[in-house]
């Protein structure tokens, strides 16, 4: 269940979708691009994206080095890569439509603050990315990490202030770079040749850091982070603690998915509010861990629903033996406290170690998430004999 991370192949499909653009020609011999010369700055990492399958052509011998993308392109191949998730709701957005080729994918990475709109409320599906953009979007898929001090680009000033800590954590990674006068140029268009040359650089750290990382010794108190989410904030936690904790990550899934009236509040009769107010509700779960023997820490994650945890985590708890196991709950919500809603799971797993919960906000921070983890006591690892 362990997933490798790689941030920037969410880019690879946008690349390919810009097939609009057509330039003929026999391919380059070096490049095997017929618009891609071997002494373009950008040849190697065209080359590289290639080779290592990150990214094609707009056409068999074609790559359209400055061709742009937009925004609906980029939040679409996002959406795609993370495996077109089940979405609630619509958006807020005065310039999108439902029902349209991008309606999931624009719902889906506002929800998890990915993606946001202009302050006239528009998306702006068609227009193009700008360079600050791209920086603040993975900076925000990367979960806000804190960056480290950098150099000031000549057009610092230029940069927007919700771009500036993306901007920075890009540089000092060495992930997008200025151009020969020092200048991050923020507001021009992001084109596949640049989008190539970031692809590459990340993709390269992330294979020198792999090799330099000898392998784990094995341990035990394997950990599993469980989770559910409705609309995505709980998903978005998860994700940050896979990272911080190593461990393995396992969705809660509802074998009948939550629709947004299903999650309509305001309506007395919706699904969410009768499994709220029925203490014998139990939804159904699809699929299951495949053993949970091999786990001696949970984390256990959902979102707030009226003050407590849906009761499909009720379902989970009752379905396997958690005697002996460490269990952290954690939860998400705009403003309400984990409050009673963890200690009124406690007795679904009595023979469980409860530990103390936290709340998040959807939109909470790497660093936030690491500070709580590092402020738990969690079981010590031990090396498991040979």
């Amino acid at each position: 269940m362990k997933k490798h991370k790689r941030i920037f192949v969410l880019l690879l499909a946008v690349m390919m979708m810009l097939s609009m653009y057509s330039i003929a020609g026999a391919a380059v011999e070096d490049t095997g691009f017929a618009d891609v010369e071997a002494s373009a700055w950008y040849a190697q990492d065209v080359q590289y994206c290639r080779d290592n399958g990150l990214m094609n052509g707009t056409d068999a011998a074609v790559f359209s080095p400055n061709a742009t993308m937009s925004r609906a392109m980029l939040a679409t191949v996002l959406y795609r890569i993370a495996g077109s998730p089940d979405v609630t709701g619509t958006d807020t957005f005065l310039d999108t439509e439902n029902n349209q080729w991008y309606s999931d994918a624009i719902l889906w990475a506002s929800q998890r603050d990915i993606v946001g709109g202009y302050d006239d409320g528009r998306f702006g599906p068609d227009d193009p990315v700008l360079r600050e953009q791209i920086a603040a979007l993975l900076w925000r898929y990367a979960g806000r990490p804190t960056p480290e001090a950098s150099i000031d680009f000549a057009d610092e000033a230029e940069i927007s202030l919700w771009a500036q800590d993306a901007v920075d954590w890009a540089r000092v990674n060495g992930y997008i770079n200025g151009d020969e006068a020092n200048r991050f140029q923020p507001i021009n268009q992001a084109t596949r040749a640049e989008v190539s040359a970031i692809l590459a650089r990340y993709d390269r750290a992330l294979q020198d850091e792999e090799e330099q990382t000898p392998e784990p010794t094995p341990q035990g108190n394997a950990t599993l982070i469980a989770y559910f989410s409705a609309t995505g904030n709980t998903e978005r936690i998860a994700r940050q603690l896979e990272g911080v904790l190593d461990a393995d990550l396992y969705e809660i899934t509802p074998e009948i998915p939550y629709t947004s009236a299903d999650l309509d509040y305001s309506n007395s009769g919706c699904r969410a509010n009768q499994e709220q107010n029925d203490p014998t509700a139990r939804p159904a779960i699809a699929g299951g861990v495949q053993d949970m023997r091999d786990y001696d820490v949970m984390f256990l994650g959902y979102p707030i629903w009226w003050g407590q945890a849906p009761k499909i985590i009720s379902t989970f708890l009752e379905r396997y033996d958690f005697a002996g196991k460490t269990i952290v709950p954690f939860c998400t919500s705009g403003s309400s406290g984990i409050g009673s809603s963890a200690d009124n799971l406690h007795g679904l797993a009595a023979d469980a170690d409860w530990l103390d919960g936290q709340r998040f906000s959807g939109t909470a921070s790497t660093d936030e998430v690491t500070a709580w983890v590092d402020r738990l006591n969690l079981p010590i690892q031990t090396e498991t004999a040979a």
